[in-house]
């Protein structure tokens, strides 16, 4: 086995469950970027021991306590969490990384979900083009960019597509390769028999493509986790931060409101501590 246990998710939430796993011994993986809603905050006035701060330093005094504990730390999106009975099996697209237990912590999507997105999952539509930027190799390509790293993403996938454009929904005058197609239209619709054959747009024209790939700061957990049972957009967990699924927890905004880093700090912590007593008892059963 990998790591005792494989937290999704580098915000308040994940990385208190971590803390907590951590400290009672067990080897963990905390994978994710770091927080920007959080260190992007300027003021924070309702956490417990400080009268005011500013969400970075609060965010950078997280990363500074957990440097003193044995977690990894994976900057790298995934694919999917598979659970495998007795284990889970975390796929990145070019490798697979098991564990024990599995937290997931990776905050929620506020932005609108473009119809045809879920019917089309995984039948021309991807989130990650690290995982799938290869099964469009002199093809044609659209990704659809909510933040930072879908500049990255597209530069990526434009060395191995024949023709790539990129429909601008992070910022104003982007500087990307001469040949990548920027639209600044937003997308509407996916249209398709099988598969997501073209993407409508809100001047009414559309683009047909091969591949779609959605880049955004998180990814939708009905299509991170396979048979997750969900409440509407959030996790369904219990007063344990348990999920339907044996093994699998979950914390943090994923799970419901309030919006809060107290809110996600106290899950984290439950939901670390619930996971490190199901590691022990798995690791006695098989003994």
């Amino acid at each position: 086995m990998d790591y005792d246990l494989i937290v999704v998710g580098k915000g308040p939430a994940g990385l208190s469950a971590a803390l907590n796993a951590a400290i009672r011994k067990n080897k963990v993986l905390v994978i994710g970027k770091d927080s920007k809603a959080l260190s992007k905050s300027p003021s924070i006035k309702n956490y417990l021991g400080f009268k005011d701060i500013k969400g970075d330093d609060l965010y950078q005094r997280f990363l500074e306590q957990i440097k003193y504990y044995d977690i990894d730390i994976k900057d790298k999106k995934i694919k999917a969490v598979y659970a495998m009975g007795d284990y889970f099996a975390v796929d990145f697209g070019d490798e697979m990384l098991k564990s024990k237990a599995c937290i997931i912590a990776t905050g929620i999507d506020m932005g609108k979900v473009i119809e045809g997105e879920d019917k089309f999952f995984a039948k021309g539509i991807s989130y990650c083009a690290t995982c799938d930027a290869s099964l469009y190799k002199g093809r044609d390509v659209v990704v659809i960019g909510y933040n930072e790293e879908s500049i990255e993403e597209v530069e990526f996938i434009n060395k191995v597509a024949k023709n790539t454009t990129f429909i601008n929904m992070y910022k104003k005058n982007i500087k990307l390769s001469s040949n990548i197609n920027i639209v600044d239209e937003r997308p509407l619709k996916f249209d398709g028999l099988i598969k997501a054959e073209s993407l409508e747009l809100s001047d009414g024209s559309k683009i047909r493509a091969d591949g779609f790939f959605i880049i955004k700061s998180s990814s939708k957990p009905k299509n991170l986790v396979p048979s997750v049972k969900m409440d509407e957009k959030h996790i369904l967990v219990d007063k344990d931060m348990k999920t339907n699924i044996r093994g699998l927890f979950a914390c943090g905004d994923i799970t419901g409101k309030p919006y809060q880093i107290n809110k996600a700090c106290g899950e984290g912590q439950v939901a670390g501590l619930n996971a490190s007593s199901y590691i022990r008892n798995v690791s006695r059963e098989t003994k």
